[in-house]
Order: structure tokens, then C-alpha cells, then sequence
């Protein structure tokens, strides 16, 4: 079975990672002058579906220069050593704060483990491979790297995470976000074009510099959005717009709980869900309420998480 994937005119093909559910989680195949780079990897389950792409595409594994990995969150990055064991000349590109936990993802896997068990973790993840150090590349702020002629731009990015960095493909506007331009499923998308809200995942959000974060996005005046959650959209000045404003709910409602810390990650939960619900309202969401929670339902959880997170450390830092 042939894996999901949408091609673009500038060369990307933007590949379903198969995590969690279709829609969800995506690589993008960046093509040049029959050569290729990854930008995320998904898991190690991803990997197979990445290399029958290629081989569909005919790009030989060999011309596969780059895989680059926004940040080290395995929906991200859990395949990158699996992937790079296959490319015998790719080098991953990763953020300074993140290399040592591709080398050694011994705390990446401990901790994984802490929150999902065993089993869990291995059905979601399966198996995280070091990546040798000699295939590293640290992607500083402000490097550019040659890919076949087409120019790469990276500058750290924190705000979802401190081991995040974003990269700006020049030659066409393009933008490789991770997380820090929000999460977009086109399942939401309608006549008013995509909804998009912001990702307060755990453990590393910090409101402030994701607002920075999203201000330098724009400051690049980028024509496309290659979202890992999940695949391109465009008309990028009113999306930030609409990001930031429901990232100030988001902030708000943390706010508003701040000192009920007994219920309130349950709260944070489901203040989020009330937000997301009334925002999808005003966004003229064609599905019903029960569509709506089982495609949102991980992201409720996860994002009061992150908030419940950051509430906790900043009280601890204040």
C-alpha cells in the first residue's frame, strides 16, 4: 500500500508519518536537481513509508543530502536515526539544544516510557537509534545551508520548545514551522480556508517567546506554511493573526487558574475544548460536535498539559 502524500509545483511532497491517525503528523521530501532532504521524520514507523517514497520519486537513497528536524519531540524526530542509517550520505540537521538527544536518546526514551509504558511507547515510537555523531550537524541561529543551489535558512525558535529551531526555504517563501506556527487539520478547512490554533504541548512552553518565535516567522514574509500537524497552508498574515489571538486565550485561561491547583489541569482541559469549540463555531466548522472532539480530543490533553506545565515552573521561577 502505497503511502499518503500530496506533491507541490516547488518540489515538496508532503508524506503522512502515520502517527496516531491519517492527517495527523507529516514528513515533507524537498526535491532538487534529482537530490532530496527530509524535513522531520516521524518514527522509526515512518521510516519505511519515507524510503518508498523515495523509490517511487526515484531519488536514489544516496542523494538524500539532508534530514532535518525541527525539534527532538518524537512525533518529530523518533525516526531520525532509523532514517539516517538507510541515507548513507544525509546528515541531520538539528538544533543545538537537541543534538545530544539524538546521539544518546537514552533520557528521550526513559522519559517516554515514564508517561506511556512500555508498551505504549514501542506501538507509538518503536525503536529510537542513536545517530553517530559524525552525521550531526548543529543548526546555530541564523546558518544557511546550500541544498543543491536552493538556500536554507535557520534561526532558533522557543516558545513550544527550546531545542527548536525554524527553517526558511528562500528561493520559494517556504517555511518549515514545526510546531511553532501552530497545528492546522485539514479536516477543518471550509470555505473560510484552514483553522489554526496553537501548540502548548509539554514540557517546554514558554508564551512569551512564542510570541518572538511567531513574530520573526513573519518578519521573513513567507508565502507557505509546512506545518508538521499537518501539511501546507497559505495566506500566512491572517493565520498569525488568528494564532495569536487564540494563543492569548490559551495564556488567559492559564491565568485564570493559576492558584486552583487541585482541579485544574482537568479544567485547563476543558477550557481549552471550550475555546477550540467556540472558535471552530465562529470559523463556520462544518462538523458536528462529536467529529470535532475525537479529531481534537489528543490535543485538548496535551496542550492543558503544557499550559499546566508552565503555570508550575513559572510559579516555581517568580
Amino acid at each position: 500500500m502505497n503511502p499518503e502524500i500530496e506533491k507541490f509545483a516547488d518540489g515538496v511532497v508532503t508524506i503522512d508519518a502515520g502517527y496516531i491517525r491519517k492527517g495527523f503528523a507529516a514528513s515533507h521530501l524537498v526535491i532538487e536537481k534529482g537530490h532530496g532532504i527530509f524535513v522531520e521524520t516521524g518514527t522509526s514507523h515512518s521510516v519505511n513509508d519515507m524510503l518508498l517514497v523515495l523509490e517511487n520519486e526515484e531519488i536514489p537513497r544516496g542523494n538524500i543530502d539532508y534530514v532535518m528536524v525541527t525539534h527532538v519531540h518524537l512525533d518529530h524526530a523518533g525516526g531520525a536515526g532509523a532514517l539516517i542509517r538507510e541515507l548513507p550520505n544525509a546528515m541531520l540537521v538539528v538544533h543545538p539544544k537537541g543534538a545530544r538527544h539524538m546521539t544518546n536518546p537514552t533520557r528521550l526514551i526513559e522519559g517516554t516510557t515514564a508517561v506511556y509504558g512500555e508498551e505504549k511507547m514501542q506501538s507509538l515510537y518503536g525503536e529510537i537509534v542513536p545517530v553517530p555523531h559524525e552525521r550531526v550537524l548543529i543548526a546555530e541561529d541564523g546558518m544557511r545551508l546550500d541544498f543543491q543551489g536552493r538556500p536554507f535558512y535557520f534561526f532558533d525558535g522557543p516558545g513550544h520548545a527550546r531545542h527548536h529551531y525554524c527553517v526558511f526555504d528562500e528561493n520559494y517563501g517556504n517555511f518549515f514551522s514545526g510546531d511553532n506556527f501552530g497545528i492546522s487539520y485539514r479536516e477543518l478547512d471550509n470555505h473560510k480556508g484552514p483553522f489554526i490554533f496553537p501548540s502548548t504541548t509539554p514540557v517546554q512552553f514558554e508564551p512569551h517567546l512564542m510570541y518572538k518565535t511567531l513574530d520573526r516567522i513573519m518578519e521573513q514574509e513567507p508565502k507557505n506554511a509546512y506545518l508538521t500537524h499537518y501539511g501546507c497552508v497559505t495566506e500566512l498574515s491572517g493565520l498569525a493573526d488568528d494564532l495569536r489571538r487564540r494563543l492569548d486565550l490559551f495564556v488567559d485561561l492559564g491565568e485564570s487558574l493559576r492558584y486552583r491547583e487541585e482541579s485544574r489541569l482537568k479544567e485547563l482541559q476543558d477550557g481549552i475544548r471550550s475555546i477550540l469549540l467556540t472558535e471552530l463555531n465562529r470559523h463556520e466548522c462544518h462538523l458536528n460536535l462529536e467529529e470535532i472532539d475525537a479529531l481534537l480530543q489528543y490535543d485538548y490533553d496535551l496542550n492543558a498539559q503544557g499550559i499546566e506545565t508552565w503555570l508550575i515552573r513559572s510559579s516555581k521561577t517568580s
